[in-house]
Formats: C-alpha cells, sequence, structure tokens
C-alpha cells in the first residue's frame, strides 16, 4: 500500500498526498507520465481512468474521463504549467463536460506532483492549490480523500512486473469498504482468451464450476444471463444466478448485476476488467454488495476459495 498520508490545510488551502513505492524515482516518473500506465491506477476502483489526449509539456493539455460501473462519467483537463523531466510537473486541473470545456460550479485546482528518492525507493508528494476554501471543503465533500487513497493504493501493481506482482499468490480477496470487495488472479494467457471464457457458454462450462464435484448444468449469456450448478447427479442440489448487463467494453471490461435465482432482495454488482501483460492476464472483478451484512455473509461461505478452484480450472483452459 503505498499512501502513507493525505492531508488538508485549511489555513494554505491545500491538500497534500505522500506515496511511498519500492521502485527508483525513474519507474515512478514513468508511471506518472505514460498514459497506458496512469490509466491502471488514476481513477479509484470501480471509476477506471481513460486518457484521450496527453501532452505533457508546458502549454500542453491532458484530457482524461473516469467511467463507473453504471457508466456514469467523470471528466477533467490538465492544463499544463511547468515540467522538471524525472522530478516533477505541474498542471491546473479542471472538471470538464462532454465538449472539453470547464464546468461552471466546479473548481480548478493547481497541482504540483514532486518525485524524490528515499532509502527504501520513491516518494511521491501530490499538493493540489485552492483558490478558496469553498473550493477545498467542496471537492473533500465530494469524497477526493478517500477516492485519492483507493485509487493511488493501485500503483503497487503497476511499478512492479505483473508476473512479479500477482503470480504464485492465487486468487486474493481485499476488502475495500463495507460494500466493495476486490478480488484479483494472474492468468497466464491473453486477454482475448481470457475475455471469451467468460462470455461463450462452451468455455464458460469448463471452468465455471466452483469446488469439485459440481457442474454448471445450464449456461445462457447476452445481455442477459443465467447460470445453475448442481453437486453430481443431485439435482436438489441446484442453485444459480441470474443477471443483466450494464456496461460492456469487449477484451477490456464488464459490469453485470447477479442475484440469486428466486431470492427477492436488491442485486450485487460485479465489475470485470482485463489488464495483459507480457502474455499474462491480470483479471480484476470489484464486486458491490448491497451492505456489509451482506458481504459478510458471501465471503464466510468459502468464496475466495470457490473462485480459486474455478480460476485454476480458467487457466487450464486459456493454455489448452
Amino acid at each position: 500500500m503505498p499512501v502513507t498520508d493525505i492531508t488538508t490545510d485549511p489555513e494554505n488551502l491545500t491538500m497534500t498526498l505522500v506515496a511511498d513505492a519500492a521502485a527508483p524515482v525513474s519507474r515512478l516518473w514513468e508511471a506518472f507520465t505514460d498514459p497506458r500506465q496512469l490509466e491502471r491506477f488514476w481513477g479509484p476502483p470501480g471509476w477506471p481512468a481513460t486518457f484521450t489526449a496527453f501532452d505533457l509539456r508546458p502549454g500542453g493539455r491532458v484530457d482524461y474521463r473516469m467511467t463507473s460501473p453504471k457508466g456514469e462519467r467523470s471528466a477533467g483537463s490538465w492544463e499544463v504549467l511547468n515540467v522538471d523531466a524525472g522530478r516533477s510537473f505541474e498542471v491546473l486541473d479542471s472538471f470538464v463536460g462532454n465538449d472539453g470545456e470547464k464546468l461552471e460550479g466546479f473548481p480548478s485546482m493547481r497541482m504540483v506532483f514532486s518525485f524524490e528518492a528515499t532509502a527504501e525507493g520513491s516518494r511521491l508528494t501530490n499538493t493540489t492549490y485552492f483558490a478558496s476554501l469553498e473550493a477545498l471543503e467542496q471537492v473533500v465533500a465530494m469524497g477526493a480523500i478517500e477516492g485519492s487513497r483507493l485509487a493511488m493504493n493501485q500503483l503497487d501493481a503497476v511499478l512492479q512486473d505483473l508476473r512479479d506482482y500477482a503470480q504464485g499468490k492465487g486468487t486474493r480477496t481485499e476488502l475495500l469498504s463495507d460494500q466493495h470487495v476486490r478480488i484479483t488472479r494472474l492468468i497466464e494467457g491473453s486477454r482475448e482468451l481470457v475475455w471469451r471464457a467468460h462470455h461463450e457458454p462452451e468455455l464458460l462450462k469448463k471452468w465455471l464450476l466452483g469446488p469439485d464435484g459440481w457442474q454448471l448444468v445450464a449456461c445462457e449469456v447476452g445481455d442477459t444471463y443465467r447460470y445453475v450448478w448442481q453437486q453430481g447427479d443431485d439435482e436438489s442440489t441446484r442453485f444459480g444466478f441470474e443477471g443483466s448487463t450494464v456496461l460492456s467494453e469487449p477484451m477490456w471490461r464488464a459490469v453485470t448485476t447477479e442475484q440469486m435465482i428466486g431470492m427477492p432482495g436488491p442485486a450485487t454488482l460485479k465489475d470485470l476488467q482485463l489488464y495483459e501483460e507480457d502474455g499474462a492476464t491480470l483479471l480484476t472483478l470489484l464486486i458491490e454488495y448491497p451492505d456489509k451484512e451482506t458481504r459478510d455473509m458471501i465471503l464466510a461461505t468459502g468464496m475466495t476459495d470457490g473462485m480459486e478452484a474455478s480460476y485454476a480450472r480458467l487457466e487450464a483452459v486459456v493454455a489448452g
């Protein structure tokens, strides 16, 4: 977890984030100045960023948008003020609309990103300067502190080689909040094959099985889906889930609802994201539960172990 401190200073109208990384300054600088790497952590989990323009030089402009699991978008733009290569850069960050123009009622903020070496690696200090106390309070009320922490805490997966970061660790479950859980698993194989294995019935039936002895006896996919499992030949053990597609960006991201068949109540939201590096794919599944009680009940069923059994099969299917 790289974030060590986030503080606000109402007197000086600043918010400062400090993050330490076990990587040299040059590697940390690269992560912040390569848009494809920056996309992997600039938005918090569930709101990944896409950079559509990236001219990081004085007078240049950087445009980005973040997309929620339900397709909502929040866009921003940097006016690049100064760049000291390898050490710091300074931008004016603004909220913008679909036309790229600044949104009325939202503040613009001067942001300075500074990079320095430490005994353990490197440190980022990101200081945001506000024009007024009202602007500072508005951004904090929008969730900037927790959002920044969650976003920057994704840096570890970017700074390390993907296999070094994830291989051999199996399926990992992280509690992000009372409602949110993040599942990660490295799959040896291309992103295209992992995507297909999540969307083609003949492949799903080979790996989406859970513990040994269970089989997927019904598998319907499309804008809506329905999965039914059964233990051995015992039809009385049948249970299943159904849902619909909320957002689909093929080969990268799929957001679906999920609800147990025949059970009333609010649905769970599942946000699948795939990232490929050197022939391996990092599968990230962000799950939003209706409440903490539901989250804890599901986790107590041994969900992580069941998912690991399935993902191990998925890896074999992809390899085959």
